[in-house]
């Protein structure tokens, strides 16, 4: 599943370094949590679809994490970073053992199809 990412020989080598590390340290915080546990929720305050998705795994019996940066007024750049990083546009970012699965509609469709269940097994 190839997307456009603007190669490295396309970015001057003076600005290579700050596009490296920006806001590298929420990604990082992201990444350890999905090494960890399971199924891993990201959102933000304030946007209904994060408890959503949390509400329906928890209907489902499937513990998980939660991690929340910000909401609508703050912290729009570090979340960006996790945009960037995921290609994902939308919050919430749900991880199942690793793999990013969508928000919470998708998650839904993976309870109700019996999916999630076998991600877990």
């Amino acid at each position: 599943m190839p997307r456009p990412i603007l190669a490295e020989s396309n970015i001057h080598p003076a600005i290579r370094e700050k596009i490296a590390t920006h806001e590298q340290g929420i990604v990082r915080e992201v990444q350890a949590a999905v090494a960890k546990h399971a199924v891993v929720v990201v959102g933000m305050g304030l946007n209904p679809f994060p408890k959503k998705a949390r509400k329906a795994l928890d209907a489902a019996g499937v513990a998980h994490h939660y991690l929340e940066y910000g909401n609508y007024f703050s912290n729009w750049r570090q979340r960006n970073a996790l945009k960037l990083w995921t290609g994902w546009p939308t919050l919430p970012m749900v991880f199942v053992k690793g793999v990013l699965v969508g928000g919470a509609d998708d998650l839904i469709k993976l309870i109700d199809n019996g999916e999630l269940t076998k991600l877990l097994a």
